[in-house]
């Protein structure tokens, strides 16, 4: 019998399963492991410091846990940890696994979706502050102008089930505003935060219908498959019976109740101490 070598997902909380659900459905054949360090969310307002600690302790875990391959679903720890972990932690902790993130993948295929060449990023603080999509995009398209907005409020306001009320009305608009009064001439935003989904039907109230939006779900999962497809060491060790797990640092009930509203279905978690 293969043995169990879970593909891990890693997010600050629960945001990355909006990345998950999309994994899952493109390549369900594999096993997975989710883990959520709900416990120290959100990370969008921590130093690069403590984001890249953090980070790495949680990778580290899964890779305890016997993931060959870790997908960094959170745009912060992206933007924070991924270059020291691949660059510096794998060839010294785990040289055969593998560490991947969500900003590239998003930044390879935005120039297919911009006609003006301005595009808009909404993201935490510590997406923002990094610069990590202006540096990303201007490898593939130096032609394409990127303006940022930090939404400090949303990822609270999902977190704590608030996304139907006035308050995440109003903080919708106010970033959004915020966002084109940098540059009206935005027909493509990049939601660079994997909680912002669950508020799409809020962003698009306020935007244009010819605005193009990218939720990362979709453009992690292709990318996943492309790359296992050019990885066979990688593909090789990873085990196919179909199986999720759900874990959280925090209180299980809680992730579960809000996990619930991401994946549309009831979902177990498990507690695991880091």
């Amino acid at each position: 019998m293969k043995t169990y070598c879970p593909i891990g997902v890693f997010d600050s909380g629960i945001g990355g399963l909006t990345v998950l659900k999309e994994i899952v459905k493109k390549l369900p054949a594999y096993d997975y492991i989710y883990l959520g360090d709900s416990a120290r969310a959100p990370y969008g307002t921590r130093s690069f410091e403590t984001v890249y600690q953090y980070t790495l302790e949680c990778v580290q875990k899964l890779f305890a846990m016997n993931c060959q391959l870790v997908i960094l679903a959170c745009n912060t720890a992206s933007a924070k940890a991924l270059r020291n972990i691949q660059q510096l932690d794998l060839p010294r902790i785990a040289p055969d696994k593998r560490v991947l993130g969500v900003i590239r993948p998003t930044s390879e295929v935005v120039g297919k979706f911009t006609k003006t060449k301005c595009v808009g990023v909404l993201g935490t603080t510590g997406t923002v502050n990094s610069d990590s999509y202006k540096i990303e995009i201007e490898k593939f398209f130096p032609d394409i102008k990127v303006f940022q907005q930090a939404c400090p409020m949303w990822v609270p306001l999902i977190e704590n089930i608030e996304m139907n009320s006035p308050a995440a009305d109003f903080f919708v608009k106010k970033e959004i505003d915020s966002l084109f009064s940098k540059n009206d001439k935005i027909d493509t935003i990049i939601l660079g935060c994997t909680h912002y989904p669950i508020l799409l039907d809020k962003i698009k109230k306020h935007l244009s219908p010819s605005v193009t939006i990218l939720s990362q779900g979709e453009i992690v999962a292709d990318s996943l498959g492309d790359y296992l497809k050019r990885h066979a060491e990688i593909e090789s060790k990873c085990s196919k019976s179909g199986t999720k797990e759900f874990y959280t640092t925090d209180s299980t009930e809680n992730f579960d109740k809000l996990a619930t509203i991401f994946w549309k279905e009831n979902i177990r978690s498990k507690h695991l101490s880091l």
